[in-house]
């Protein structure tokens, strides 16, 4: 008897706590749900539903705990939100910053400063090139001048060295027949003379 009694207490006491287990599951804590259990515990009176004072200010509290929260959080999200359009605005013009000294920094390596004037590196190497190529036009123009002078300097040399051994022998020629006369002279003088 005792173990019957031991049984049905123990049933008992299991039922009773699987039914408050399932009361405390389906017990809806939001304000939805505590508005359905106001409603649904509520007693009839024609028409209307009655609530107990109690429960109605257990309800309200509830309700104003819930706004408040909302708008705790809805407060929290608004800073969150306008601490989050500074950053990226700051972002932006840090960014807008960036591409700013993006392209100077693009232009200046693109270009080269020439007598304080700025010029595109295709600009830059066109003039140098031409430069480069005037130059060795005008160096190959003066070689040329040069080797041409040079070929009639030598040419011209040699002609004074042929006409000076000309004239040194033309000179010669003309003492030794200067020579010759003046020694007919002296013979044709001394001829007068012995006469």
């Amino acid at each position: 008897m005792k173990l019957k009694f031991i049984f049905i207490f123990f049933i008992s006491f299991s039922l009773s706590v699987l039914s408050q287990e399932t009361e405390q599951v389906k017990k809806d804590t939001s304000i939805q749900g505590q508005f359905d259990e106001i409603y649904r515990i509520s007693t009839t009176y024609q028409v209307y539903k009655v609530i107990s004072k109690d429960k109605y200010q257990i309800l309200k509290k509830n309700v104003l705990d819930s706004i408040k929260n909302l708008k705790t959080q809805i407060s929290e999200k608004e800073n969150l939100l306008k601490s989050e359009r500074e950053k990226i605005k700051n972002t932006n013009e840090l960014l807008s910053k960036t591409q700013a000294d993006l392209v100077a920094s693009n232009k200046k390596e693109n270009s080269i400063s020439l007598f304080g004037i700025q010029l595109s590196k295709i600009k830059y190497n066109l003039l140098l090139w031409s430069i480069i190529i005037i130059s060795l036009l005008l160096l190959f123009y003066f070689i040329f001048k040069f080797f041409r002078s040079n070929v009639l300097t030598k040419e011209a040399k040699n002609n004074l060295l042929d006409v000076e051994q000309e004239f040194e022998e033309h000179r010669k020629k003309s003492l030794e027949r200067e020579q010759k006369l003046r020694r007919q002279l002296q013979d044709e003088i001394n001829k007068s003379r012995n006469s």
